[in-house]
């Protein structure tokens, strides 16, 4: 491979590799275009097509390479003449090559086979290199194969594939070359750009590499630390490194997470090279976790990170290591205490101190103590050291844990920067230091301001409450002015119409009454009164009757060959003025199989008789008395949500509730608990001791004292209601009407009704036929006759394949009440106009305006209920109500649609095998053509190794050069300005 051109810039000297990543400085990678193609002169089979055409099918070759813009700009800028001759010679190659194993299938397909066999105890040997063998030609072909192989790997699930296989393996898999196989499968993956992205991008991805730290095999230990210390230099990663290492010690149930990696660092393994690498790849993804990230920019970060290792005791093992006098181990290794010196320095710089001995306790404590000597916070510096006193120090119970948590805590807070992101694994969820320290400040105030809050919520309720009272008076009086012009414009409008009339009425009588007086003059001769009057003999015979109707004929109806099922409806006598008048049956004849008919409803059957039970349900009532305790009880806590006083109430129901203190559910209330007869006798008998009563035995003896208190109540819970019950009957009404003529005007009922007519005038005989119409009850009994050859088979479903059409349910309700209680409220204004009024009692005058209002609009309801009722097909209307009416046709509704829904689901099961028929074979012919178009496809090849090169660079500790390089010099610098008495700090060792 070629060597690569670094550029600058960029904390530790990464801007090289990070030209992978979409960073703004692009090395020069050389890729390892094999350079025989200049030395072949070979003649294309084919002759060299345009250069147009020639440039599309190099760009397809040059895109299936995965190669960097400036490597892209290179080949397209080569001769066509060496186009052409690069373009023939790999489409040699991909015919070559053309075998079941170059297909993508082939690989996925045996995973799969190999991951269902858990365990490799089974296997024979040849079957284990067998597999071994297929694992490492995938990776040979995920690197050397075009790009629409990897493309097409990840399309079908391959990375899934690969990372379940990792994730399943038991303990001899692990320890086998397929481990080591599968994880340099991964890493080719990462060595193409759509694979990367892939892999970065999937969830478990990267945990799954870190849990194959658990093997004992040297190579596989390797490969995932050099492909974790890569991700680490990989833009985002380095969180998803740090989220890993959490997982497996999770995974392999040890103490910290990174206790693997010193163990390994520490002992040995026997061979001098394994045990090297080995040691270099820790270190090399040490130095990764510790620079990269938040360490790039972070003092604490790299502190924090590092103090964790230091607390495993990896010092001590890195002076071991320096007993192999490896170059490229030591690097890594001065790397890492340079880097630590810097960092130990920087840290000392903030306390003007020129070293921290961070493992004396007591050199720590002074600089805390000095740098918060003085300051605001020293007061809770002293309080914390106080509650330390006070842990608990005893070695049994949770003490470890108390100083875990305060550990985490103050970790925490170190870390986390002012969005409250924490650029390490969260040791505490949802702690976010920024919205605690925003809390805890200006503790004083906040409590002020809750107290604040507090009373303006009061006072605001306060009004609440009178702003909806008002409100409701408001309302109240809106409605009513709005009720009283609607009824006057009304009237208005009444008045002028019967004025009209009256006067053209009176108009007609005058013109009568002249023209009377004309004919009386001339009728008048005198010879006229001279006239005997002769009776007895004479006898004038009765006016003749009148002309009878037009006979209906009777209809010219096919009659069946063999006896057929009877249709059991009910004939309409009389169908003068109905719809049946523009029903004709006789048409629909001549679209039904009248032979199918037949066959279907032959007059055998087997009679079915269906026994319903009707069950009745009894309302117990439930009796009160005023001695009753409960009554009393449920009385008073009335009074309590009513919040008023007796004489608020009593005033209240006198003056009508002008000030809308009652609401219409305390008023409803109110009626259950009238004082009866015997209540008053009782309560009249202690009225000496009125003081003494208790609430709401006074409650009932001063409601008592009002005059007609009961008719009162009902008539201001009427007039309240009547607004309500108006606006909730005349949608209803009118929901009837439409209903009503939507039905009488429907075709399409007309069209059912006619072939409802057809197939019973066809099926019955003698006087059950030739019928003109039918009653609508009928229809719900068309379900009734079924086929004689198949009982699954009614009549209905023959009436769905003609008709399938819905139609509206409109509900029932009852009016009558509300005509009884406008009665009600009558009657006692009645009453009241001829007694005489207390002061201050306005029912007379409220209750006279409100009957007068409410009349007009209940009398518009009526009539137009009325007219809705009139709307009916020949039926007898003080036989059948609306409710009735409609039900039918709602029950005949149902069954229609559940006829229709069984025809419906036959339907789709037929179209649904064919639907599948067709799919299998539009997917045959498409895989057909798929194959024939991968034949036909150019292929590439992909020799990008981006990823190998940012592994190289990490494991030849070529990544930290520049980082090195400027520490040295910085140390050289200091060395320089040293005087005699000022020695170089050592390194700082912690034996933990």
């Amino acid at each position: 491979m070629a060597p690569r051109k670094r550029g600058g810039g960029g904390r530790g000297g990464l801007s090289f590799v990070f030209c992978c990543f979409n960073s703004s400085d692009h090395p020069e990678i050389t890729y390892r275009l094999r350079e025989d193609f200049a030395l072949q002169a070979m003649e294309p089979a084919l002759p060299m097509p345009g250069y147009d055409e020639l440039d599309g099918m190099f760009s397809e070759l040059v895109d299936e390479l995965d190669l960097t813009e400036k490597h892209r700009e290179a080949m397209f800028a080569l001769p066509a003449e060496k186009k052409w001759q690069i373009y023939c010679s790999k489409k040699k190659e991909q015919e070559e090559n053309k075998s079941a194993t170059s297909w993508p299938e082939y690989y996925i397909d045996q995973l799969n086979s190999m991951a269902a066999r858990k365990t490799l105890l089974a296997l024979e040997k040849e079957d284990e290199e067998e597999r071994n063998k297929t694992i490492e030609s995938l990776k040979t072909a995920l690197r050397t194969q075009p790009m629409r192989f990897v493309t097409r790997f990840i399309d079908l699930d391959g990375l899934t594939c690969i990372l379940n296989f990792l994730k399943t393996m038991d303990y001899e898999t692990t320890e086998s070359q397929i481990h080591t196989s599968l994880i340099g499968c991964i890493k080719a993956l990462m060595n193409n750009s759509q694979g990367r992205a892939h892999v970065l991008s999937h969830s478990e991805s990267i945990n799954i590499i870190a849990q194959s730290l658990a093997t004992e095999n040297i190579k596989t230990k390797v490969a995932v630390l050099e492909i974790m210390g890569a991700v680490c230099l990989v833009p985002g990663g380095h969180k998803k490194i740090l989220e890993a290492m959490l997982h497996y010690q999770r995974f392999a149930c040890e103490r910290t997470r990174f206790q693997t990696l010193i163990n390994d660092l520490d002992r040995s393994t026997g061979r001098y090279r394994d045990e090297v690498n080995l040691k270099t790849a820790i270190m090399s993804f040490i130095n990764a976790v510790l620079s990269q990230g938040a360490g790039e920019t972070s003092l604490e970060f790299r502190i924090h990170l590092r103090y964790e290792f230091l607390m495993l005791g990896i010092q001590p093992v890195i002076d071991k290591l320096r007993s192999h006098e490896n170059s490229t181990l030591d690097r890594h290794l001065d790397y890492f205490e340079m880097l630590r010196n810097e960092d130990e320095l920087a840290l000392s710089k903030r306390f003007e101190s020129v070293h921290i001995d961070t493992k004396s306790a007591t050199q720590v404590f002074d600089l805390i103590r000095k740098k918060m000597n003085h300051t605001d916070a020293y007061p809770h510096f002293m309080s914390v050291l106080h509650h330390c006193l006070l842990m608990p120090h005893k070695r049994s119970g949770n003490t470890v844990q108390y100083w875990l948590l305060l550990d985490r805590i103050v970790q925490q807070i170190v870390l986390q920067n002012d969005k409250g992101h924490d650029p390490d694994v969260t040791p505490l969820e949802n702690f976010n230091v920024k919205n605690v320290v925003r809390m805890l400040v200006n503790e004083n105030e906040v409590k002020q301001w809750k107290e604040q809050a507090e009373k303006m919520r009061k006072e605001h309720h306060e009004l609440q409450q009178r702003f909806e009272k008002k409100e409701r008076e408001c309302d109240a009086k809106t409605q009513e002015k709005e009720d009283m012009m609607q009824t006057l414009n009304k009237m208005k409008e009444k008045l002028e119409k019967e004025s009209t009339e009256h006067r053209n009425v009176k108009q007609q009588v005058a013109e009568l009454t002249a023209q009377l007086h004309e004919l009386s003059t001339h009728l008048n001769p005198p010879w006229l009164y001279s006239l005997p009057l002769e009776t007895g003999s004479c006898w004038i015979p009765p006016p003749p009757g009148a002309p009878l109707g037009p006979s209906l004929k009777k209809k010219n109806i096919p009659q069946p060959c063999n006896p057929l099922k009877s249709f059991n409806w009910s004939k309409l006598a009389e169908v003068s003025g109905t719809v049946w008048m523009e029903v004709d049956d006789t048409k629909v004849f001549k679209i039904l199989d009248l032979e199918d008919i037949e066959k279907t409803f032959s007059a055998y059957q087997r009679q079915q008789k269906e026994t319903e039970d009707d069950t009745l349900s009894s309302k117990k009532v439930k009796e009160l008395s005023v001695i009753d305790g409960r009554r009393a009880q449920n009385c008073n806590i009335l009074l309590s949500r009513l919040k008023l006083s007796n004489e608020e109430i009593k005033r209240a129901i006198l003056t009508m509730d002008e000030q809308e203190d009652l609401p219409k559910d305390m008023l409803e209330q109110l009626l259950k608990f009238v004082p009866e007869k015997s209540d008053v006798d009782l309560l009249e008998e202690h009225k000496h001791e009125l003081d003494r009563m208790a609430k709401p035995d006074r409650f009932l003896y001063e409601m008592s004292r009002i005059n007609h208190y009961q008719q009162r109540l009902q008539s201001l819970y009427f007039k309240k209601k009547f607004a309500e019950r108006i606006a909730e009957i005349k949608p209803k009404v009118e929901a009837l009407t439409k209903a009503s003529k939507e039905i009488l005007h429907s075709r399409n009922l007309k069209q059912l009704l006619e072939v409802v007519l057809a197939f019973g005038n066809y099926m019955n005989k003698g006087q059950r036929g030739n019928a003109y119409g039918f009653k609508v009850s009928s229809l719900n009994k068309i379900a009734d006759t079924k086929s004689s050859i198949d009982k699954n088979i009614t009549l209905l479903h023959y009436l769905i394949t003609i008709l399938e059409k819905k139609y509206p349910i409109v509900e029932s309700w009852n009016i009558c009440n509300l005509r009884s209680g406008l009665k009600s409220v009558e009657n006692e204004l009645e009453y009241q106009k001829n007694h005489p009024q207390e002061l201050g009692d306005k029912f007379v005058s409220v209750v006279s305006q409100f009957i007068t209002v409410a009349s007009f609009s209940f009398s518009d309801v009526e009539d137009s209920l009325t007219e809705a009722k009139e709307l009916h097909f020949g039926e007898d209307a003080s036989k059948m109500q609306p409710d009735e009416f409609f039900g039918i046709f709602d029950q005949f509704l149902q069954s229609f649609t559940e006829a229709q829904q069984e025809n419906e689901n036959m339907r789709k099961r037929k179209e649904e095998e064919e639907r599948r028929a067709k799919m299998e074979a539009q997917l045959k012919e498409q895989r057909e053509k798929e194959r024939k178009a991968r034949k036909a496809k150019a292929n590439g090849e992909d020799d990008g190794g981006e990823f190998d090169d940012l592994v190289s660079a990490l494991r030849s500790g070529e990544v930290f050069d520049k980082d090195l390089s400027k520490m040295k010099r910085n140390r050289k610098r200091i060395n320089s300005q040293t005087t005699d008495s000022s020695r170089e700090r050592p390194v700082t060792k912690l034996n933990f």
